[in-house]
């Protein structure tokens, strides 16, 4: 069984090799070696480990995914079934009905889509079509994004596609640490369902909503495309990787940076600011009343 030293060591070594600002890498590995020599860690289980070292991390780096997360379900850690952790997030989304939790239909012709996660899009493409068939006569819509917590950035990249006429809008870009390249994320040419355009579109926001959605929530708020109703969201705009460290542990290591077109940046550690403040369990009336109030 490796200690607490191997589990560290080997966590640190996936961070060194892959976080995308190499320059934080000696601060972050510094201060975690120094916690366990002093043994900080020397009576933590599992879980409370992955806590500890987490919020060690963060102290000094403050990049919310980067993380060592504990796993019930014991996972492979034989090198042939790397993925980086693609097919267990492709399985939690069809378990999850590709994150979209609730369709509904609101006084004055508003559609409601409840999105718990950001689908991939390839997999994905159908269900987020289907939901989009299912709004779009409606006269505005609102997503709710308050309870979605991550995604994929190719499925951000869809979502927004739907708020604009054609594959001429740039969105943003991602800068992979791994290949010194950058990718452009354009909004797509084809879709399985009518695009929703010409129609006000409301995004709810919470302290929850992190990652992939917030890419949607700033995306959409940095065109111009939609008003963004409700908290300031957690701050995590970097693309990650997942590297199992033992059967139990994962380490999720940002490999990866967005960039707004519109902004130059992005989103980390500052979340995407609402335009229009309220509590997240208000966020909903606020929106809605604002949606009636400029159809009537």
């Amino acid at each position: 069984m490796p200690t607490h030293a191997d589990i560290i060591s080997l966590a640190l070594d996936r961070i060194t090799s892959g976080y995308v600002f190499p320059r934080r890498v000696a601060e972050i590995e510094g201060a975690i070696r120094r916690q366990l020599a002093a043994g900080a860690y020397d009576t933590l289980g599992g879980p409370a480990l992955c806590e500890a070292v987490t919020a060690d991390m963060q102290e000094v780096c403050p990049d919310r995914h980067l993380r060592l997360l504990w796993l019930d379900e014991p996972q492979s850690t034989d090198p042939a079934d790397a993925d980086e952790g693609r097919a267990a997030f492709l399985a939690k989304l069809r378990a999850e009905n590709q994150g979209i939790r609730r369709f509904e239909h609101l006084e004055g012709n508003i559609g409601l889509l409840d999105i718990r996660r950001i689908a991939d899009a390839g997999e994905g493409a159908g269900m987020i079509g289907a939901a989009m068939e299912l709004v779009a006569h409606t006269s505005a819509l609102i997503l709710d994004l308050r309870e979605c917590r991550g995604g994929s950035p190719e499925g951000a990249a869809m979502w927004c596609s739907y708020f604009f006429p054609d594959d001429q809008v740039h969105l943003n870009d991602i800068y992979e640490r791994s290949t010194d390249s950058t990718r452009q994320y354009w909004t797509a040419s084809h879709l399985p369902a009518p695009r929703y355009l010409d129609r006000p579109v409301y995004v709810l926001t919470s302290a929850i909503t992190f990652s992939a959605g917030e890419d949607v929530a700033y995306t959409l708020q940095a065109h111009g495309r939609a008003v963004l109703v409700g908290e300031t969201t957690r701050g995590g705009a970097h693309p990650t990787v997942r590297h199992p460290v033992t059967e139990h542990i994962t380490v999720t290591v940002p490999t990866a940076r967005t960039i707004s077109t519109v902004t130059g940046t992005n989103w980390e550690g500052v979340g995407v600011v609402p335009d229009i403040a309220a509590p997240s369990d208000q966020a909903l009336d606020v929106a809605l009343k604002d949606a009636l109030r400029r159809a009537a």
